[in-house]
């Protein structure tokens, strides 16, 4: 008897908006309870997350808002900075935003008096993905639709300028050698760049477009993930610059990937919202079908917990969590 892989969230959490993104912290903050943010219209949500996987003495899963950023503008993405801490005096909150205004916003916050944000200004159109380098948090890269990767420092200033062949959909940080970057294309091509260079150092292809995101697997970075088309394709880069595996996943065009944080197998993707409802899917390597699918009426942004297989998706004025087993 084959059994059905379709689930209903675990969780939900109730928001006043239709949330855009929504990204668990990814690094560790020095409390035993999980940040996570999302994102709104107009504003940035930072709230703690603790389930029952994690503390047996919870009952399903707990959740309470830290504070609330005003952002004046869609939130388009959210990046978490390493240097994020709740075990310090003052608790310290550090992540940046992509805004439908073409800017990145560095935020800062003591979660009481102290709550900055500085404005960091260059793209000239919509901004696909941001990232802290995850050692020190001492720079951003970002990539965006104006067919560039630019690196900035804390000041603001632009420490890197790369020009793409088309717009620059995702960015991830090699989580040990922080001078290596992956720029994934539109067009298909994924580049890695030695920033100490300043030059690419190898290429991936996925002969699929538009390739529309991508994802480097912090377990194991010989592993990339991504997806283009209605596919999604992995990559093994000490094998081939072509996908070692690919299958079709979504009918109305595949929008997120990313790998769990816990396991190299295991992975998650969604589809856009089409006809049918926004598809949510988690895969494990092994198996020929989905371990699960979940459906979401308006779905977007896609994380994963840093400690438990699961993840985290925003829905209409709503967060859901969705648990697999490993």
């Amino acid at each position: 008897m084959k059994q059905d892989a379709t689930r209903n969230a675990a969780y939900t959490v109730d928001c006043e908006d239709y949330v855009h993104v929504v990204e668990f912290n990814p690094f560790d903050s020095g409390d035993s309870g999980n940040l996570i943010a999302y994102g709104g219209g107009n504003y940035v949500v930072v709230g703690m997350c603790t389930f029952q996987e994690e503390e047996a003495d919870i009952e399903g899963f707990q959740y309470k808002t830290l504070r609330t950023f005003q952002h004046g503008v869609r939130v388009d993405g959210i990046a978490w900075s390493p240097e994020t801490r709740l075990d310090s005096l003052p608790p310290v909150i550090k992540f940046c935003t992509s805004a439908a205004d073409m800017k990145i916003r560095l935020f800062t916050s003591d979660l009481q008096d102290k709550n900055e944000y500085k404005v960091l200004e260059g793209h000239s159109d919509f901004i696909n993905g941001l990232v802290f380098d995850p050692k020190e948090g001492q720079e951003i890269a970002s990539v965006s639709d104006d067919h560039t990767c630019r690196i900035w420092n804390l000041e603001g200033i632009q420490t890197a300028h790369f020009v793409l062949h088309s717009p620059g959909m995702s960015v991830c940080w090699h989580p040990e050698e922080t001078f290596k970057l992956m720029v994934a294309e539109k067009n298909g091509t994924i580049r890695f760049y030695d920033l100490l260079t300043q030059q690419a150092i190898l290429s991936l292809e996925s002969e699929q477009m538009p390739l529309m995101s991508a994802h480097w697997c912090l377990k194991n970075t010989f592993k990339v993930g991504a997806v283009a088309g209605n596919d999604w394709l992995i990559w093994d880069i000490t094998r081939s610059s072509y996908p070692q595996d690919k299958r079709p996943v979504h009918m109305d065009q595949a929008c997120l990937f990313r790998w769990s944080t816990i396991n190299e197998n295991l992975f998650a993707t969604t589809g856009y919202p089409g006809k049918i409802a926004s598809q949510f899917q988690i895969h494990h390597l092994g198996h020929p079908q989905p371990v699960l699918i979940g459906s979401v009426a308006v779905g977007s942004g896609l994380s994963w917990h840093r400690t438990l297989p699961l993840c985290a998706i925003g829905g209409d004025h709503k967060l859901l969590f969705w648990v697999t087993e490993m």
